[in-house]
């Protein structure tokens, strides 16, 4: 592997355990808060959601290399644990697809740009719920611990 494609790889990887960092650092409480005045997402279905997007886009992949990726039933309110479980359990299948990707000349069969479109794709659809969740938190009056603050912002030790 090139140093660039390490550097992809890494990418992502970075990521992953942000959203892992994030996950762990909120608080059983605060996955129930929601703004929805309308039965909207409360945090622990928008996580719920962000996983199963993973899972959708993986469909075909996890089942070609044999992996049982943890899908949420819509309107589930997963617990930190089980959140925490699939997101770990689809991150890996992710990071294999990348690899293999990588060693297919940046082609994957679900996004038809290649493999660095599909990463951003994934990191931007995730940001974006992150982004909701950290504002859901602190609107709601749950206070956002500090590690979860600053930490994430700190790729080069994350």
């Amino acid at each position: 592997m090139t140093e660039l494609e390490s550097q992809i790889l890494e990418t992502w990887r970075i990521h992953q355990r942000s959203t892992i960092f994030l996950i762990e650092h909120i608080s059983d409480e605060a996955l129930k808060a929601t703004l929805s005045t309308r039965g909207g997402r409360d945090v622990a279905r928008q996580l719920a959601h962000v996983n199963n997007v993973r899972v959708w886009r993986l469909e075909v992949f996890a089942k070609k290399i044999g992996a049982k990726l943890a899908e949420f039933a819509k309107g589930e309110n997963p617990s930190k644990k089980k959140l925490l479980k699939a997101f770990v359990q689809s991150g890996e299948v992710i990071d294999k697809y990348i690899q293999q990707a990588i060693e297919n000349g940046g082609a994957v069969s679900n996004f038809k740009r290649g493999v660095v479109p599909m990463i951003g794709y994934y990191i931007w659809h995730e940001a974006h719920h992150r982004g909701h969740i950290l504002l859901t938190m602190k609107q709601s009056g749950h206070k956002v611990p500090d590690a979860l603050k600053w930490n994430i912002w700190e790729w080069n030790k994350i």
